[in-house]
């Protein structure tokens, strides 16, 4: 449709409501408002005249004020309680230097709308123009009680320095990285934003969610709210909970059981290993003989493990690496006086060790000489010496419990 018509029609453009669902009491806590237009047949998304850069930003903040103002008197008349979450382009902000929506948002607050049931959101892509000026107005907003969420977070990790500058209330993250990025990468990103939400105590959303496993995948990764068609569509009516298309306590209940099981058996593997180093435990007679220990620790580990060696409490190496090449064990001496107190939690895990006499299962990570990702157990043999066993990443894909 011609801008002109939509903006010269008010009237037919309305607001839907897209529920957003906690993952806290798995029940709809808010709305994300889109905007639908009838062009004589039907009502169409208002998407393309929002995302088209030829149509003037007043018009664009003239259609977003209508849909603001029906939602926000559909949301008092029919009682509802919760989130409101609104979408804004940095240029749309700026017009009128933000005073528009403020205004709008005085006046329904004095109707008994709260600001602080407004959500603000931008996408990562508008930190490219103007940020100090956009950071500026945002952090102003937050003073009303507005919240903020930054949308399709993740875009370009060149903004993480100024998402930190913002400090979001909210990170949205769309559940397609799942669809187009390899195991690994989805998991490292997922990783770096789960840091990002916690050092400056922002929620994760995961939006667009189509399908039961990226329902899993949100609630897996730390997902403190869900949204997608696979909860439900975008609709006229305020939803209610018992209209959502999942019953998400019941798929909750299913990935915890499922978790626990997953748990349980990584926990069993551990046990396992323990009891068979316990078990060969006489036989160290201290560093001089320390190869010989590990020779005998061979057979034991040689479906799990592709390497073995030993260290000191100061990460001082002080056995050879015993590495399996092509299903053959072969001694590494020039690996001895090596140190390894560089390493992330090192000296942790060791303090751990001795402290509990206990086996530590590490997180996977991409080993430095294979480039493949693996685990390390180890294990206390006296309070000053720890054995190391590499996992083999044949093994570990063999056994989910230990791939997640």
């Amino acid at each position: 449709m011609d801008p002109l018509d939509i903006v010269g029609n008010l009237h037919n453009i309305k607001p839907v409501y897209q529920p957003i669902v906690s993952a806290i009491r798995h029940t709809v806590i808010g709305y994300e408002v889109l905007g639908r237009v009838y062009n004589g047949e039907e009502w169409v998304s208002l998407g393309a005249f929002f995302h088209d850069t030829d149509v003037p930003d007043e018009f664009k903040v003239d259609v977003d004020q209508h849909l603001l103002h029906i939602a926000i008197t559909e949301m008092i008349e029919a009682n509802k309680d919760g989130y409101l979450f609104i979408n804004r382009n940095a240029q749309q902000l700026m017009v009128n230097d933000g005073e528009d929506l403020l205004q709008t948002l005085i006046m329904f607050e004095q109707k008994g709308f709260s600001m602080n049931r407004i959500v603000l959101e931008v996408t990562e892509h508008d930190f490219d123009e103007e940020f100090e000026n956009l950071n500026h107005l945002l952090l102003y907003y937050k003073t009303y009680g507005i919240q903020v969420a930054v949308d399709q977070i993740g875009a370009k990790s060149s903004n993480i320095d100024r998402i930190r500058q913002l400090e979001p209330n909210i990170l949205k993250i769309d559940t397609g990285i799942i669809r187009n990025h390899n195991s690994d990468g989805f998991h490292d990103i997922m990783y770096s934003l789960s840091m990002l939400a916690q050092r400056i105590g922002a929620e994760l959303l995961f939006e667009n969610i189509e399908d039961n496993f990226q329902l899993h995948f949100a609630w897996k990764h730390g997902g403190r709210y869900y949204q997608g068609h696979y909860l439900a569509k975008p609709g006229f009516d305020l939803a209610v909970n018992d209209l959502l298309s999942v019953n998400v306590g019941q798929r909750v209940a299913e990935y915890i059981s499922r978790e626990k099981s997953l748990v349980q058996q990584r926990m069993n593997h551990v046990l396992h290993w323990e009891q068979k180093v316990k078990d060969l435990l006489p036989q160290w007679e201290g560093t001089k003989k320390a190869d010989l220990f590990l020779e005998s620790l061979i057979s034991q580990f040689d479906e799990e493990s592709f390497r073995m060696f030993v260290c000191d409490s100061d990460g001082d190496q002080v056995s050879s690496n015993f590495r399996k090449h092509e299903d053959l064990w072969k001694a590494e001496p020039q690996k001895k006086g090596s140190n390894w107190a560089f390493r992330p939690y090192f000296l942790e895990n060791t303090m751990q060790m001795k402290t509990w006499s206990r086996g530590i299962l590490s997180e996977n990570y991409s080993d430095i000489e294979t480039r493949e990702m693996i685990r390390t157990f180890s294990f206390p043999l006296t309070n000053d010496h720890f054995l190391f066993i590499d996992l083999c990443y044949s093994f570990i894909y063999e056994n989910e419990s230990l791939l997640i």
